[in-house]
């Protein structure tokens, strides 16, 4: 069991780190390119951004992902066979991510974990154990989100260019749509954020002071102070600039803060990709049998995942940084706030809706809706062409690695009648 374990962390410690160079490069590439944050500001920022909403708030995401692609019931007479098939899927997803970060594409790593899934099940059970229609909504995903996600960016930034960027007096402009800003700031990441941020709180209000009718304004008392607070700072920053006639440093400060947001939200959701196949491990190794319903997935779970993610962001996030944030467009911070705003936009609309969506696709929309409105010629097609690529092939290839490594695992260990359990 020790050192089954050991295998299964280290395997879940390279898929969490080439998650962490991969899709979380995603959080700060706009920020990046518009040059709002330096490179090694960014990796510092969304290292702990990443670390704290990974551990803090990525337990509930961990223990539920898995079930929708196949059934562990199915594997209920041969837990054994399960933990191999999660084992095959940290190492065919990490591989890809791998693969996907030395070129600089930007993938999912939820459509690889889940085409890892669908492929071992498929060879350990048969083809029809997989729930083919969630492999084709997740599908449908790839067009349907970056269309969306592009519009909002496209409109968005359209606005702010016509009554900001292109006005005879863009400083006098800007100072009269800050309480605008920061609350299409602070109100749509808050619907993201503030509702896990502030539920213990409001627990600790609730049942320890009594404070009930505090407690249940709380998110919204948040969300008040937050953009009354951003707005009066944003006004005393503009004087200082004033002089200059250049927006672009003020709204710089608003991208950098909707790049924190995204880089919570996104490691208290996709850490999961990471450590819920250990997670099973770990359960199907203390108990002997399939966990059938959700289980309790330990800190040190999520603290491994959290720490990979962080490494790999720091290694070879790069990369993926320069794709989005410079390799498809020049990105000014006016620009890359907007891509943000729309990607956060896009993700919400489809959690209300139940949709699952990637955090990349909706990125490289709204990088794309910006630079519609700039100008045609400013898109670095060929960019987009083999990122679109990167898209299609994620799930088929992730499928195929984790096929080929659960049927190898299985038959060495058939062979050599090899205990795991």
């Amino acid at each position: 069991m020790g050192f089954t374990l050991a295998i299964t962390s280290a395997l879940a410690l390279y898929l969490a780190w080439n998650l962490g160079a991969n899709d979380v490069a995603n959080s700060m590439g706009t920020s990046v390119g518009s040059k709002a944050v330096t490179l090694k500001q960014a990796l510092v920022i969304a290292g702990i951004l990443e670390f704290t909403g990974a551990v803090v708030f990525g337990r509930e995401v961990s223990a539920k992902l898995a079930t929708g692609i196949v059934n562990p019931a199915l594997f209920a007479q041969a837990p054994q066979t399960l933990l191999i098939g999660m084992m095959s899927v940290l190492v065919a997803a990490g591989v890809w991510l791998n693969i996907a970060t030395v070129f600089g594409f930007p993938v999912s790593s939820s459509h690889a974990t889940v085409g890892a899934i669908a492929g071992f099940a498929c060879v350990a059970l048969s083809p029809s154990a997989v729930d083919w229609s969630a492999i084709g909504l997740i599908s449908l995903t790839w067009i349907v989100t970056p269309l969306i996600s592009g519009t909002i960016a496209a409109l968005f930034y359209s606005q702010i260019k016509r009554w900001i960027l292109d006005q005879p007096d863009p400083i006098a402009q800007l100072q009269e749509w800050i309480p605008w800003l920061s609350s299409a700031l602070i109100g749509t990441f808050g619907i993201i954020v503030l509702p896990t941020v502030s539920q213990p709180l409001q627990e600790l209000l609730c049942d320890r002071f009594g404070l009930e009718i505090l407690a249940y304004d709380l998110p919204l008392l948040i969300g008040g102070s937050g953009t009354i607070a951003l707005t009066f700072l944003s006004w005393r920053h503009l004087e200082k600039t004033e002089a200059s006639q250049n927006p672009e440093p003020i709204i710089a400060r608003f991208q950098v803060i909707s790049a924190c947001f995204v880089a919570f939200a996104h490691g208290s959701n996709d850490v999961g990709n990471a450590v819920a196949p250990l997670a099973a491990i770990v359960s199907i190794l203390q108990t002997k049998t399939v966990p059938l319903q959700d289980f309790q997935v330990p800190l040190w779970v999520l603290v491994l995942g959290g720490m990979g993610i962080v490494a790999g962001l720091a290694v070879l996030g790069k990369n993926v940084i320069a794709t989005i944030g410079e390799g498809i467009i020049t990105l000014q911070p006016s620009g890359g706030f907007c891509a943000e705003l729309a990607t956060a936009a896009t993700i919400l609309v489809a959690s209300r809706w139940g949709l699952p969506v990637s955090t990349s696709h909706a990125l490289v929309g709204g990088v794309v809706g910006v630079g519609l409105i700039q100008g045609v010629k400013s898109i670095q097609f060929k960019t987009l062409r083999s990122i679109g690529l990167t898209w299609f092939i994620t799930i088929p290839i992730a499928a195929g690695l984790s096929a080929t490594v659960f049927t190898i695992a299985q038959f060495l260990i058939t062979r050599y009648s090899v205990q795991i359990l």
